[in-house]
């Protein structure tokens, strides 16, 4: 099983792949799942919120992080999404707190 997915529109790419290096980086043995985008290129957020809410619905993944220009039109669209609590986040204390008392399972 996936431990963690990781999904982003072309707003969203370069934070998503500097996470997804530091994750590699500093837990090894953390699984990670990529479900796009992979370039630069135009692209539609709610295609790559739904891949990633489907990983986690389906059991492929336990936890999502979705990144995008400003992360409130991939979270409003994860929402969508039956089981899936997705939150903005600003900073560590705001991603503990919402994880804490919102049991959120996407930021």
């Amino acid at each position: 099983m996936t431990q963690l997915v990781l999904g982003s529109d072309h707003g969203g790419l370069e934070l998503k792949t500097q996470l997804k290096t530091y994750l590699q980086a500093q837990y090894p043995h953390l699984t990670l799942e990529d479900v796009g985008t992979y370039s630069n290129d135009s692209c539609d957020y709610p295609d790559y919120a739904d891949s990633l809410c489907e990983s986690i619905l389906s059991g492929q993944s336990q936890l999502g992080i979705l990144c995008c220009g400003t992360g409130i039109g991939i979270s409003m669209r994860a929402n969508r999404h039956k089981g899936i609590r997705a939150a903005v986040v600003h900073s560590e204390f705001t991603a503990k707190m919402t994880k804490a008392h919102n049991n959120a399972n996407v930021l």
